[in-house]
């Protein structure tokens, strides 16, 4: 690689870190959405059998437990959502048929194949006007502020470059009174699970993906990236210094997976 760095390459930002993880390498901060994209580029088609390979099923359950959680309205009152990295719709299904008329969701997603494959799963509701699309960057949203009643995220947090600028859009784009939810892998609390899990992930997932989608290295990539993440407790305090009160989280299959949830008040 040349030394001389082209001019067209943004420049980290004064007191901004140059690098980050991508999985569990270093990487130039500048260089890990591409990569990241390039994964979920891959993997479009194939998102849903991912996610059952990586959890053995149970996301399903884990995103009915979401939508729970949220509590879409019934009837007529509006109220919009704002489903960030939620490309193939699985949230914005759940949550529309979950609330009443006056429901609405809006899904962003980075990539554009990840979108449509979503805009496939939500077809009628597209065509009824309660599902929309929209290509963005979860740290840089191109929306007003305070013009959502609910923000979700599932499994998407994980492959931001810059965790803390994700969270203050989030923050930034609801209203006050407005609801954070985001489910993610994270840190499991049970002794005898964990050893099971780390084999699941680190010596089957990555086989498991080679035989059924022809390619491992993007679920060894995303199997990585959950271990990178911060714990339960540690994800917890950052959505607090975002500006969200309270925070809370559950547990989900021995911490296996975990909801936090947050208010802008």
């Amino acid at each position: 690689m040349s030394g001389t760095m082209s001019k067209d390459v943004e420049q980290p930002a004064k007191g901004e870190d140059a690098h980050t993880h991508f999985g569990f390498r270093d990487v130039d901060a500048r260089l890990k959405q591409g990569l990241v994209n390039d994964v979920f580029a891959r993997v479009a088609d194939r998102y849903d059998l991912m996610n059952d390979l990586m959890s053995g099923g149970l996301h399903r359950l884990w995103k009915d437990d979401v939508i729970n959680w949220l509590a879409p309205p019934k009837g007529e009152l509006r109220h919009r959502l704002l489903d960030v990295a939620g490309g193939t719709g699985d949230i914005a299904k759940r949550y529309l048929r979950a609330g009443g008329d006056g429901c609405r969701a809006l899904v962003c997603d980075i990539s554009g194949e990840m979108l449509a494959a979503g805009r496939d799963k939500l077809g009628r509701h597209v065509v009824g006007g309660r599902a929309e699309f929209l290509q963005g960057n979860g740290e840089a949203l191109p929306l007003r502020d305070g013009s959502f009643d609910a923000y979700t995220i599932a499994f998407g947090i994980r492959n931001v470059t810059h965790l803390d600028r994700a969270l203050d859009e989030a923050y930034r784009v609801l209203k006050p009174g407005g609801r954070f939810l985001c489910l993610e892998f994270s840190e499991v609390d049970v002794p005898f699970l964990e050893s099971i899990y780390d084999a699941w992930s680190f010596q089957v997932i990555p086989r498991i993906g080679e035989l059924a989608a022809g390619d491992g290295e993007p679920y060894r990539y995303l199997v990585e990236s959950i271990r990178r993440f911060p714990n339960q407790e540690r994800f917890a305090a950052m959505i607090g210094d975002a500006g969200f009160e309270r925070v809370r989280f559950r547990n989900l299959t021995g911490g296996i997976a975990a909801i936090h949830s947050g208010w802008r008040l």
